[in-house]
């Protein structure tokens, strides 16, 4: 008790030192300011008293007099631009105390035990972390109610622009996956954190270093014409040095906040933290999972899963029981979970799983015609099996671009959507290889593939992998040019300056390598003719992904018989599984 009580002070110790190296950086800037008028001043006053007279007097007073006016109108353009801007807001899901009386009595309650002041609010987050966040510039108050499509009501809690201490931002994953008891353990550094953050010292600070990257971010926009263009510059260029000036001694003052934090924190469940902070990582693990491999797709399809915390749930239930990893994992299920402390879990599950697609994926705020939710229930018809179609659709629109003829001996129209097509296409003959089709008809200008997929593909593969590569990248474009609001007239529609403005701000994946894109445009194309055949259906693996099921049974793996294909030319032993499978490649699919 004593050392965690030692541990803290010195770490508040050092964040306070800390923290008045910062201010001192402000005084000087202040300083060197005022220098000049100060000058003047006494300039002037010395001239019109008569202790100053002389020609080199009167020069000086009207060089220095100009000057210090110049200083002092930058000093004041600069310190209005950093009070003015307004500092980086994560974008949450605030929550009322109405909507999670439980929740907040629990916090309040683990405050002061921990003896800090309580956090002013409550907000979640779609990630794995928690931090406490200040709200109290004046440019946060409107848009913390229900911001972000957060529940109707939340923004009482955590607008209070003049409220001294931070809000609490919670990992909604932590609140679905763990039991009350550990999220209280992970909550306990943080909501300690709040002690060093009600010192008068280091909140000054903070807000002169915030203000600062707020004021350095402002500047950087980009604006129109060269007379906003330079003063911009030029007050962006005073802001960087001051914020370089204060830089190591702000990294300094958070290692001792979070110093003092951790060490305050001991005194609380000690021995639970450390259960607690396994299940962190087992929740990051399949939270980026569920959202790389299930939510992704959804994302694309222009869906988007509307109970993705329930869904991690089930992802990393499913990891727990594959690998193995906890002896004690059905007894740990019977806790009380901690969702069950929010009064309407599936309504905060809505709104974060929304927030989710907003930061991952760059989806609109609101539900439309091309973005609506999609519940885990109707995921294989809504989603899996249209995402395999429009694939399928989009191989054929390739290939009739290519005037790829149907397969020798079938008795249908050029161009059916058949799997023999493919494979026919794509089958390197030991007699001879075709030379590759033009590719110039109609479509967009193919990248040139690179090097990677050059070396592991035909020449025909790696033609159809960049005509496919064309053509997402064009749907691409046209969805995105009509998600930016630009309108019909080429004017961009007003949009509101807020943080989440530039989406997505965490991209999942790069762009997918052509070859990628053919591998996953094979296979949708076998599981059409698989689910138009063979009778199979599609279905959801929470850990997978979209997965064919066979009989019941999920399909085996797909992924060697494809690359053959398209790496060597060589369709022998997907065409074996095709037949074990009694999949019939010759009979044309539905498309979308």
């Amino acid at each position: 008790m004593s050392g965690s009580g030692t541990g803290a002070e010195a770490g508040a110790r050092t964040a306070r030192s800390h923290a008045l190296a910062v201010l001192r950086v402000r005084s000087r800037a202040l300083a060197v300011a005022l220098l000049p008028a100060a000058g003047a001043v006494i300039l002037l006053v010395g001239g019109s008293t008569g202790h100053l007279p002389g020609g080199g007097w009167d020069l000086a007073r009207r060089i220095l007099t100009p000057v210090a006016v110049l200083v002092l109108l930058v000093a004041a353009g600069v310190a209005l631009v950093v009070a003015r801007a307004r500092p980086a807001m994560s974008p949450t899901v605030p929550v009322a105390e109405d909507a999670a009386p439980d929740l907040y009595r629990m916090v309040r309650d683990l405050a002061d035990r921990l003896g800090v002041p309580a956090p002013s609010a409550i907000a979640l987050t779609p990630d794995c972390d928690s931090w406490l966040e200040d709200r109290t510039h004046p440019a946060h108050g409107p848009l913390s109610a229900g911001e972000h499509g957060g529940m109707a009501g939340g923004g009482r809690s955590a607008r209070g622009g003049a409220a001294a201490a931070p809000v609490l931002v919670i990992g909604s994953p932590f609140l679905w996956w763990m039991r009350v008891g550990e999220l209280r353990a992970v909550l306990a550094p943080v909501v300690a954190g709040t002690g060093p953050s009600a010192h008068p010292d280091i909140a000054a600070a903070r807000r002169f270093v915030r203000g600062l990257d707020a004021a350095v971010a402002v500047t950087s926009a980009p604006r129109r014409g060269p007379v906003a263009r330079g003063v911009r510059a030029g007050v962006g260029r005073v802001a960087r040095l001051l914020l370089r000036g204060c830089r190591a001694h702000a990294v300094e003052m958070e290692r001792g906040v979070a110093a003092a934090a951790a060490a305050r924190a001991q005194t609380v469940d000690h021995g639970l933290r450390i259960v607690a902070q396994e299940q962190v990582g087992l929740a990051y693990a399949g939270w980026d999972r569920l959202l790389t491999r299930v939510a992704l797709p959804a994302w694309r399809m222009g869906r988007w899963p509307s109970r993705l915390n329930a869904g991690v749930v089930a992802a990393l239930t499913e990891l727990s029981r594959r690998d193995r990893l906890a002896e004690g994992f059905a007894s740990r299920l019977g806790e009380r979970p901690a969702c069950d402390l929010l009064e309407e879990p599936g309504t905060v599950d809505e709104a974060t799983s929304l927030l989710a697609a907003r930061l991952f994926h760059g989806g609109p705020a609101e539900t439309g015609q091309e973005w609506s939710p999609v519940h885990w229930g109707d995921y294989p018809e809504e989603v899996v099996d249209r995402k395999w179609r429009t694939d399928t659709a989009r191989l054929h629109r390739v290939l009739d671009a290519l005037h790829v003829p149907a397969a020798p001996g079938e008795p249908l129209a050029p161009g059916a959507p058949t799997l023999s097509r493919v494979l026919t296409h794509l089958t390197i003959r030991e007699e001879a290889h075709a030379p590759t089709p033009s590719t110039g008809l109609g479509l967009p200008s193919a990248p040139a593939p690179d090097d990677e997929d050059q070396a592991a593909a035909t020449p025909r593969s790696a033609a159809l992998a960049a005509r496919l590569s064309a053509e997402l990248a064009r749907e691409e474009a046209a969805v995105a040019s009509s998600a930016s609001g630009v309108r019909t007239d080429g004017a961009p529609d007003p949009l509101p300056l807020r943080d989440d403005q530039a989406l997505p701000l965490f991209p999942l994946q790069p762009p997918r390598a052509g070859r990628e894109l053919l591998a996953d445009h094979i296979a949708a194309m076998i599981c059409c003719a698989a689910m138009d055949t063979a009778g199979a259906v599609p279905g959801l693996d929470w850990l997978d992904g979209p997965t064919l099921l066979l009989g019941g049974v999920r399909a085996a793996d797909l992924s060697p018989r494809i690359l053959a294909l398209i790496e060597d030319g060589d369709p022998a032993a997907l065409r074996r599984w095709l037949t074990r499978q009694g999949i019939r490649p010759e009979k044309p699919v539905r498309l979308v």
